[in-house]
């Protein structure tokens, strides 16, 4: 059985590789690490490995989880907390509290009230416009042609930065297909506002492929960390 140091390190350079083989940087990457339902104490291995962004998608574990690895680790660099699940309005100011990033902001309520609570942040909140490639509607997100007009209202929208584009690649193993889609509105979006560059995909089983789509925050579970305890 291989350990999460054997396993973060293996992914660490498949990653390497692919970024080199694509003739891009391994800086343009952010590893989200994502540790839900996982203990904390596999977050502090995991920063003792030198992993500095975790995600995390259900307020109720990610609180508390922040919270106690902040205190584990004291005085030392702080790690970045990115909520990549669908977040309910009312735990808005919650998640604020505690995450740097929020990958899936999916409709305008949200947009509210993340506006309403980055009002009590020293600095903004980034964030990400999730975009649905599925025809299911409770997988979360913007259709791509909703996507222009949102942006348009997150870019107008008093403490927060939109970073770009986040999506799940749909389950019918469409994958190239659904990560030409999210370059595309990357590219459209950028040319709204070129500092919202960056393209949140990628997960365990396709995060190679979505750095050939320009992925520049990859958000990694079980491949790092192993098999859920929930």
């Amino acid at each position: 059985m291989t350990s999460v140091a054997e396993r973060l390190h293996g992914v660490q350079a498949r990653i390497d590789a692919k970024v080199s083989q694509l003739g891009r940087s391994a800086n343009e990457v952010t590893l989200v690490v994502v540790t839900k339902n996982h203990p904390v104490d596999l977050a502090l291995q995991l920063y003792n490995l030198g992993c500095r962004n975790f995600g995390e998608n259900r307020d109720q574990e990610a609180g508390p989880k922040a919270a106690e690895l902040k205190k584990l680790i004291g005085d030392s660099e702080q790690p970045n907390w990115h909520f990549v699940g669908q977040l309910q309005s009312n735990k808005a100011k919650r998640v604020s509290e505690y995450a740097d990033t929020v990958h899936s902001v999916d409709r305008p309520s949200l947009l509210d009230a993340l506006v309403k609570a980055s009002e009590l942040r020293s600095k903004p909140l980034d964030v990400f416009l999730q975009v649905n490639l599925t025809d299911d509607p409770n997988r979360g997100g913007f259709s791509p042609a909703q996507f222009e007009s949102f942006a348009e209202q997150v870019l107008e929208a008093n403490g927060l930065r939109l970073m770009g584009v986040m999506a799940v690649a749909s389950l019918e193993g469409q994958e190239r297909r659904d990560f030409e889609v999210v370059q595309t509105l990357s590219q459209q979006l950028q040319a709204m506002n070129p500092e919202s560059k960056f393209i949140s995909a990628g997960m365990s089983g396709d995060y190679e492929l979505a750095l050939e789509y320009g992925a520049t925050h990859l958000r990694i579970g079980t491949a790092i960390t192993g098999n859920r305890t929930a």
